[in-house]
């Protein structure tokens, strides 16, 4: 028998334990006093928002909703001393409001934006940031003219395990970027009665541009050349969007696959590897929440600990570092600018997935279908 002949290869080698590296992975925050926040959207995820908020001391001025009910519910519950309104003017129109977070649907947001804008506010703009990539040049152009801060509420890069592996690749711990290999399996049928039900591409377009826009930031933002991604119903769901989906993404350095499982019952979870000429990176555990994290390098294996949550140190990431970007003087790292390609590489898997062939990125301009 040759050496060859017994796998040896595929056998686990034997790592030293080594300390975890000390990375700067917590949400930031701003030094002196904030602006006044007002929030326009008071729906489910506004919630998080709000907490996270309150939590850190950002000041929330006025909370904004068609439904005043929603408004006033979330207002007595995180900020009693808040006003609340049903008429988005009277949020704009208010010169104590530095800062206006939109937390509605993308139907109503792109002129909001622009609204808030013109009237000389900074934006926090929930995900996704817009649908036609030409809109948000222009209203990225605007805010760029007026000189103010547009970001967007990507607040999965500051979920924990996500936040300390940007981190890690920007120290260079792993080197150069080969692979991210990202798979979640959850039950997304709980949007069943809601508008969320009526978006065909609901896994795609609407959740998986978090791990797009993760992708992306592994990458150390490089645009990708090509898309492939599949779209297929589970057997037993009972709502209209297929729940099963897939996307293989090529960079020039790498390669990326991205899969969802929205329909497991049974055993939700979530893992994570990235590697590099220099290490590897693993995290396994609940979707959006992994808390089994390693890094492992030619020095030996690292047990990662971290503290926090995504829900809701996401949402104070995301406002966080717009609120040190103002403070300082500029461009947040989620700025809407750089968030475009983000969106670019999801418009081009939702493609994909519609023709059944590779799709280069650089040749789609807007999302091809949201509804059926």
């Amino acid at each position: 028998m040759s050496d060859k002949d017994d796998a040896r290869e595929l056998k686990a080698a034997e790592v030293a334990r080594v300390a975890a590296p000390v990375l700067d992975y917590r949400p930031p925050v701003p030094k002196g006093p904030v602006p006044p926040i007002g929030l326009i959207g008071c729906g489910g995820i506004a919630r998080n928002h709000l907490e996270a908020y309150r939590d850190r001391g950002y000041g929330v001025a006025v909370l904004c909703d068609i439904n005043l009910e929603a408004a006033r519910t979330l207002r007595d519950e995180f900020f009693p001393g808040a006003d609340i309104t049903d008429e988005t003017s009277e949020v704009l129109g208010r010169k104590d409001i530095g800062v206006v977070d939109l937390a509605t649907h993308p139907d109503h947001r792109l002129a909001l934006i622009e609204q808030a804008l013109e009237a000389g506010k900074h934006v926090l703009s929930q995900k996704p940031f817009v649908t036609d990539l030409t809109e948000g040049r222009r209203l990225v152009e605007l805010a760029e003219r007026k000189g103010l801060k547009l970001a967007v509420n990507q607040n999965g890069r500051w979920a924990p395990y996500v936040s300390y592996l940007r981190q890690a690749v920007a120290e260079g711990l792993l080197g150069d970027i080969a692979s991210c290999d990202i798979q979640i399996a959850w039950d997304h049928s709980w949007i069943e009665g809601t508008r969320f039900e009526e978006i065909h591409h609901i896994i795609l377009y609407d959740f998986a541009i978090h791990w797009f826009d993760i992708t992306r930031c592994v990458f150390g933002g490089e645009q990708a050349v090509e898309v492939f991604s599949q779209l297929q119903a589970s057997p037993g769901q009972t709502i209209a969007p297929p729940l099963n989906a897939q996307s293989v993404i090529r960079f020039q350095s790498g390669v990326a696959s991205l899969v969802f499982r929205g329909h497991t019952a049974h055993a939700p979870g979530e893992s994570i590897v990235v590697t590099g000429t220099k290490g590897t990176f693993r995290s396994s555990g609940a979707v959006c929440g992994n808390d089994e994290i390693t890094l492992i390098t030619a020095e030996g294996e690292a047990r990662v600990e971290l503290e926090g949550k995504w829900f809701n140190d996401g949402f104070a990431g995301a406002m966080g570092e717009l609120l040190c970007a103002i403070e300082e003087g500029r461009e947040p790292v989620n700025a809407a600018r750089t968030n475009l390609p983000s969106l670019q590489l999801c418009f081009a898997a939702v493609a994909s997935a519609d023709s059944g062939q590779p799709v280069c990125p650089e040749q789609v301009k807007a999302l091809p279908v949201v509804h059926p």
